[in-house]
């Protein structure tokens, strides 16, 4: 990858999900695509605890749908909504927890011409600013649900740290229970986030 830029490595995710849903901010989420390679900054994220939060899927216990949650951190958890859109998120903490991190929103930097035909999109800050969109626009297959994060073909670059006073906490969208809890972060003054 661009000089400079780190992988995270497992132990990265198997820590706090709040934690990680923060500290994912501003590292990069790259997809090797039969294609080509495609990726951006992450400005959005929201993170779901497992059992105790009832709008994380998890809450309700183990399905086929959502089997990956109960395994090991750092794996895509990537599932379908409304029939037809897909949500890529990694999972995080201990497996027992069954917690992962959705990522929201992304700042195109590689591959962007390609992310533009994806998405039948010239208007860069439209390309990835919601969960959906960004798959779409990287192309990720639903069948890459359960791969790692860091020896498949989606992998996550850490280049420098946020700093806390750069991230805006609130609350979670398009859930109806829990809904006053304070899990998503963005990139505060970022014109790619989903929704400020």
């Amino acid at each position: 990858m661009r000089q400079g830029w780190l992988l995270l490595p497992a132990s990265f995710y198997a820590r706090d999900t709040t934690q990680v849903a923060k500290e994912l901010l501003g590292t990069y989420m790259v997809y090797h695509s039969p294609q080509g390679t495609v990726g951006g900054k992450i400005v959005e994220t929201e993170a779901y605890l497992g059992a105790e939060d009832p709008a994380c899927h998890s809450a309700r216990g183990k399905t086929r749908r959502n089997a990956v949650m109960f395994g090991e951190a750092g794996h895509a958890y990537i599932y379908q909504i409304y029939g037809i859109h897909y949500c890529f998120n990694v999972t995080t903490d201990r497996p027992e927890v069954a917690a992962a991190v959705l990522i929201r929103a992304l700042e195109p930097v590689i591959g962007i011409e390609l992310m533009k035909a994806r998405r039948g999109q010239e208007e860069i800050t439209k390309l990835c600013s919601g969960p959906a969109k960004l798959v779409q626009a990287m192309g990720i297959p639903p069948e890459l649900n359960g791969t790692s994060v860091v020896e498949g073909p989606v992998k996550f670059y850490r280049d420098k740290n946020v700093q806390e006073q750069e991230i805006v906490t609130t609350t979670r969208i398009g859930i109806s229970k829990a809904v006053d809890w304070p899990l998503r972060f963005y990139l505060a003054g970022n014109p790619h986030v989903s929704k400020k």
